[in-house]
């Protein structure tokens, strides 16, 4: 596996998001068999793990910290803070989140204990919080790295404003956003030009577009009733018949090349820049593999282009999040 830099932190190309395996998705409840994927990400060279306080809420750090506890000293976990949980959620806080410098605190803490490890290498704001400064919020996280705590700081889905204020406070190395073929939002925000311009690593998150770009997903007949994809405009109704049409001609291409369509993805995300570190997620050791062998795939400049224009946003039929938590992004 090859590597990349996210500021001070060097990692595999590819990372592994760990949120499906027990948060959103319909979440596999079989431990043993996420236990098994993430020793099998250890053994292909993935070095990146990422998991939040809110997935479960909290279980996702405990599975993550079991299963790479064997390890620890090959890998980086990144973890995410910033919103209220549990009886949290009923405080005034109208956002949902809470980035007081005293609950960053407070969930480094319980995070580390949960993760049990004595330092988390790569701890993220998850969303911004409108009613704390980011200047306060990442004081507070710097204390946490002078502290050995933490050992690099993130931001998630912030705007390029925020992240430069962020940075201006304490080194940032990664910035977290959702980035594939048919969600663009960071090179139209101005997000992507800030990383190069600060030496910002940056980590799509959903860049197989929530399982949508492998091509697998051809009804939704398949999905869980809770499954978190069925409140997302891009998979309902006529949105989602349109977007599969789509997904087609990215199959048709992958065939004509030899790989499959979700391997093509990846490698169109990997391919604009080597400060990018995807983190497709999975519970099977199979799609693990094939997203591992994405890392290896060449494009040529005409197939980047031709992939690019092929999913262009403007073709792409629905929003990624329904309004209520498009708010959330980009502040």
């Amino acid at each position: 596996m090859q590597t990349r830099s996210l500021g001070s932190l060097t990692t595999s190309a590819l990372g592994l998001g760990c949120m499906g395996m027990t948060h959103a998705y319909s979440p596999s409840t079989d431990e043993a068999a996420s236990l098994a994927t993430l020793a099998r990400a250890v053994d292909l060279g993935v070095t990146l793990f990422d998991t939040a306080e809110v997935y479960g809420p909290f279980t996702n750090e405990e599975l993550v910290g079991k299963g790479l506890k064997p390890y620890r000293d090959r890998v980086l976990i990144a973890t995410k803070f910033g919103f209220t949980i549990g009886d949290e959620a009923k405080a005034a806080r109208p956002s949902g989140t809470d980035s007081r410098p005293e609950h960053v605190r407070a969930v480094a803490e319980a995070s580390l204990k949960r993760l049990g490890v004595e330092v988390i290498d790569l701890f993220y704001q998850h969303r911004v919080d409108p009613d704390v400064p980011i200047e306060e919020t990442v004081g507070a996280m710097a204390d946490l790295v002078k502290e050995g705590k933490v050992r690099a700081l993130g931001l998630s889905e912030a705007s390029a404003a925020t992240l430069r204020r962020a940075h201006a406070v304490h080194p940032i190395a990664a910035i977290q956003s959702e980035y594939s073929l048919w969600t663009r939002d960071p090179e139209e925000n101005g997000v992507l030009a800030t990383c190069r311009d600060l030496g910002i690593g940056f980590v799509p998150f959903s860049p197989l577009g929530r399982g949508a770009l492998t091509g697998a997903l051809k009804s939704l007949d398949g999905l869980a009733d809770n499954d978190f994809r069925r409140a997302l405009p891009r998979f309902q109704g006529e949105n989602f018949d349109a977007n599969v049409a789509l997904i087609s001609l990215l199959e048709q291409m992958a065939e004509a090349k030899g790989v499959t369509a979700g391997q093509l993805a990846l490698a169109w995300v990997l391919a604009q820049g080597d400060f990018i570190v995807p983190i497709p997620g999975t519970t099977k050791i199979a799609n693990l593999e094939k997203n591992v062998a994405a890392a290896a795939i060449t494009l040529s400049p005409d197939e980047v282009k031709e992939l690019g224009d092929l999913l262009s946003p403007a073709k792409v039929k629905g929003a990624r999040y329904p309004e209520s938590m498009a708010k959330m992004a980009n502040r």
